[in-house]
């Protein structure tokens, strides 16, 4: 519909969720393309492609929602500020055949609530073509309630390394040092072929230390070298996929943090994972990581 009026254009939207998830770990599954990817779709019926996500301050996310016989909607976003688990602020464009229908400010509040945490999103909101209040009422409390059960089957994990980023993405960004530390103490990797690039893989057995073989298959999305990586987990070449992942590379003062973030495929594989010790497994591996470059 046309807009007549100026008071028509404007709306402030606020949303607001709890999350049976740790603040640190709600904060990764809102801002991680990897995971953001897992939760955009408002619909069964809509299917999000992201084109670009680059989630740090001056980044963009551009992305298509596609309706079977509809035209696609071009979402061109960008990240303007980001404060680790406490805000993001960023904004929004939604476009359909080259015509800009609207305009939006987002901005995130994150609060810990003890073992949970909580979202309180506000949405100023300038339609420009016709009326998209409705729209993005429904898209974004259905994005929000999708966000909340991803947020509580991911696992998050992190190790600062003393090592500069080149050279902790050097040990994992390499077909021949990858293999020798990924996975727990006492567990080997024997490679059937790597091809580390986006759209490559990675097809091995991980052997544990009573002689038990693992089938594993990481296909590689997303890249940005010495920054980000996002890839899923599959149980065996071509299998099911376990996980959507990514890893994480970020620069203090010549050390590095490094962030492995999990979805997982179901809440039952979360849980399971979390049964068998996977947080400690998985501290395990990054501590192998910096004992191959000398930084444990």
């Amino acid at each position: 519909m046309s807009l007549d009026r100026d008071s028509d254009r404007f709306a402030t939207l606020t949303f607001d969720r709890k999350v049976a998830a740790p603040v640190e770990t709600l904060f990764a599954a809102w801002t991680s393309p990897a995971a953001r990817a897992v939760w955009a779709s408002p619909a069964p019926s809509v299917t999000v492609e992201f084109l670009e996500a680059d989630a740090r301050v001056g980044g963009r996310e551009v992305s298509l929602c596609k309706v079977a016989g509809e035209p696609d909607l071009r979402v061109d976003a960008g990240w303007l500020d980001i404060v680790t688990e406490t805000r993001t602020v960023g904004y929004e464009v939604v476009s359909r055949d080259g015509v800009r229908l609207s305009a939006a400010l987002v901005t995130a509040n994150f609060h810990a609530e003890g073992a949970e945490s909580r979202i309180i999103v506000t949405v100023q909101l300038s339609s420009l073509a016709e009326d998209m209040a409705a729209g993005y009422r429904q898209g974004f409390a259905a994005g929000l309630a999708n966000l909340v059960g991803v947020a509580e089957r991911t696992m998050i994990l992190q190790r600062v390394i003393k090592a500069p980023v080149p050279v902790v993405w050097g040990a994992w960004w390499n077909p021949d040092s990858l293999p020798k530390w990924w996975g727990p103490e006492g567990f080997s990797c024997r490679t059937a072929r790597i091809d580390q690039r986006a759209g490559g893989e990675w097809v091995f057995d991980m052997i544990g230390p009573d002689g038990t073989v693992w089938p594993n298959h990481h296909k590689y999305g997303a890249v940005i070298p010495g920054a980000r990586l996002d890839y899923t987990l599959h149980w065996g070449e071509n299998g099911p996929k376990h996980a959507d992942a990514w890893a994480m590379f970020e620069d203090l003062d010549g050390q590095t943090r490094i962030t492995l973030g999990m979805v997982f495929a179901t809440a039952q594989e979360f849980q399971e994972a979390r049964s068998f010790g996977a947080v400690e497994l998985g501290k395990q591996t990054l501590c192998k990581l910096a004992r191959i470059i000398g930084a444990d």
